[in-house]
């Protein structure tokens, strides 16, 4: 008779399996809930020094340009709105970075990334400044970090239980591919659009082209996946803005135009 114990029956690897699974869920779970407190106690300069390793990795792929000082020159109106408290010891600015992607995000370090594929779509100032005010949404609810913190954390929890030191070796890289992959819950998203309506009323005295680049889904979708899949829309999402624009009795007005030279290329604004 063999000493050795019997092979476990599928029914106990199940059992491994569900228990393994479990532990795996809670952990997650707390890892989560704990992110979502520790990011409320994060003190502003603290972002901006991790802003201080990520922004660079950013501007390499930008460079100054006409259409980066006037979108920063629309960010300044907007910013201009801020309650003083959100406002307090930030510097918000923009990176313009001169690829196809229709895409904007908000970088720790109160910068905000916007691609030039996604200015060449958009119609009118207006349009403009909504997705600009949505972005600082997610700084006032500090949604980035919220992203970036359970990602990481998640990430460095399974290296440490499978022993993986590759994410914590390159946990810049780490961090730079959780930024551009970020996907925000439907109630940030919801969140982050109030706050870009209220800012384009303050701004404009009404809120006209607040749900145009989002009315353009459909069309749109073909064109900007990057947007999309970090940005969810859809006829849903126009509804709820139109029904908030309902209750807080905001007004429509004339839309602005564009800067001219905001959509043109660099060799079409020297050659003019």
């Amino acid at each position: 008779m063999s000493d050795r114990n019997p092979s476990p029956t599928n029914r106990q690897l199940l059992i491994i399996l569900g228990i393994f699974t479990a532990i795996i869920v809670i952990m997650i779970s707390f890892v989560s809930m704990l992110v979502d407190w520790a990011i409320t106690q994060i003190p502003i300069s603290w972002e901006q020094k991790l802003g201080a390793l990520i922004v660079p990795v950013y501007e390499q792929k930008a460079k100054d340009s006409p259409q980066q000082e006037i979108l920063n020159n629309l960010l300044d109106s907007l910013e201009s709105k801020l309650d003083n408290k959100l406002s307090e010891k930030r510097d918000y600015r923009v990176i313009y970075i001169p690829e196809k992607n229709v895409n904007a995000f908000a970088i720790p370090g109160d910068v905000i990334g916007i691609f030039e594929g996604l200015v060449k779509e958009v119609k009118s100032e207006n349009e403009l400044m909504m997705i600009l005010g949505h972005e600082l949404g997610h700084f006032a609810n500090r949604d980035h970090l919220r992203s970036l913190g359970k990602t990481l954390a998640i990430r460095v929890a399974i290296a440490s239980i499978f022993g993986d030191n590759s994410t914590l070796a390159n946990s810049v890289g780490v961090i730079i591919e959780t930024i551009s992959n970020t996907r925000y819950s439907q109630s940030q998203e919801y969140q982050a659009d109030e706050f870009g309506l209220m800012l384009l009323n303050e701004t404009y005295g009404h809120v006209t082209g607040a749900t145009d680049f989002f009315k353009n889904f459909k069309e749109q979708e073909k064109l900007s996946w990057d947007f999309f899949s970090s940005h969810p829309a859809g006829e849903k999402r126009v509804k709820r803005l139109e029904k908030l624009i309902k209750q807080k009795q905001y007004k429509l007005g004339e839309y602005s135009d564009l800067e001219p030279n905001l959509k043109l290329s660099d060799q079409e604004i020297f050659r003019n």
